[in-house]
């Protein structure tokens, strides 16, 4: 199975499930998948007519992957000592017949066509993945390993649950003869209890810019609903207009506050990346809900980039909470695997709430 530890991530004391073959892939029914690869904290599942696996560790932290799509739809840390001290943390909206069924929101792994004359579109949006494999130590950790193909492309997605956190990985293989280039990003779209409590830090001195969402089947806002000017209310009196697109700023306040919508992408310039050393953007950073007094630290691997956005007042058309979308990305210098290479990226969702 793909290793977490590559990425200097936390990896449990492993015991193998059977693995399968290279040229086997896995039936998707779940209770062919619960017989294979059901253990203590992992278990499959059919969710809204979906194949899914549920990983949970021994505080009852849990998390859900849908598996034909490899979507991400529920993060539900314990946040408080209480015995109902859990929280969902993802922000998610049911699938529609017209979108083909694919829920929204949640965590969505991102991949997408970035070669000169290419579509620009997603490179795994048709593709069919299956489980290949499962690593528990039966107590604190559990992981889930997803593949499918595309094109020259051999892609693995690994879900990682912790007691205070949880990662997901993306391995890129190319078996084709020609070099393969392509945009890419761990977008997760979390929920807030008020508008105005939204904020994040640990951004400060950083360069950004706006500039809209890579495109992908999981989006709430589209990418050019996403930069859509924000109408300001009649008590808004510290409201900003966002920068247009390309315009470079950096990052003064320590803290932002997340209630209108904005669109940014905070990195190193393309340019300051042509240099021998340049700054870049944190690893880390904090998501701070002020409503439910909870914070969440997002740190990137593997990823130059860090995408924030909040849709401000479209969110009321969508219910009562409030959400954001950020993560790490490969947004602004496409990532370019050779032939027989390999390109790794990935996100760690943890806290301290407890």
């Amino acid at each position: 199975m793909a290793s977490l530890l590559s990425f200097s991530l936390p990896k449990p004391s492993i015991i193998k499930a059977t693995a399968l073959s290279p040229t086997t892939t896995s039936p998707s029914t779940p209770e062919v998948l619960e017989e294979k690869f059901g253990r203590k904290g992992i278990k499959f599942l059919e969710s809204n007519n979906v194949p899914t696996v549920e990983l949970k560790v021994r505080n009852g932290s849990s998390a859900r992957v849908q598996i034909p799509n490899a979507h991400v739809s529920s993060y539900k840390p314990r946040v408080y000592w209480k015995d109902d001290g859990f929280e969902e943390v993802l922000y998610t909206l049911p699938g529609k017949e017209k979108d083909s069924g694919i829920a929204k929101g949640g965590i969505g792994l991102v991949i997408n066509d970035a070669s000169e004359g290419g579509s620009k579109g997603s490179l795994i949006y048709s593709s069919e993945w299956t489980v290949k494999d499962v690593d528990s130590d039966s107590i604190d950790a559990v992981q889930v390993e997803l593949s499918c193909s595309s094109g020259p492309l051999e892609i693995s997605y690994v879900v990682s649950l912790y007691p205070l956190s949880m990662a997901s990985a993306v391995i890129v293989k190319n078996n084709g003869r020609k070099d393969v280039t392509l945009t890419s990003a761990i977008l997760s779209y979390l929920k807030f209890k008020k508008r105005a409590k939204a904020g994040i830090q640990g951004l400060r001195k950083c360069y950004y810019c706006t500039q809209p969402p890579l495109s992908s089947p999981f989006e709430v806002l589209s990418p050019s609903e996403a930069l859509k000017p924000e109408s300001p209310g009649l008590l808004d009196f510290d409201f900003e207009p966002e920068e247009k697109p390309g315009s470079w700023k950096v990052q003064e306040e320590p803290y932002i506050i997340l209630k209108d919508r904005l669109s940014r992408v905070y990195a190193a310039p393309p340019q300051e990346r042509l240099k021998a050393f340049y700054n870049t953007s944190p690893t880390k950073y904090e998501t701070l809900d002020q409503g439910k007094e909870l914070f969440f630290r997002v740190i990137r691997i593997g990823f130059e980039d860090i995408y924030i956005g909040s849709p401000g007042s479209f969110a009321e058309k969508y219910g009562k909470d409030y959400f954001i979308c950020t993560g790490p990305a490969a947004m602004l210098v496409p990532v370019v695997v050779k032939p027989g290479e390999e390109w790794k990226g990935a996100q760690m969702i943890e806290h301290d709430n407890l």
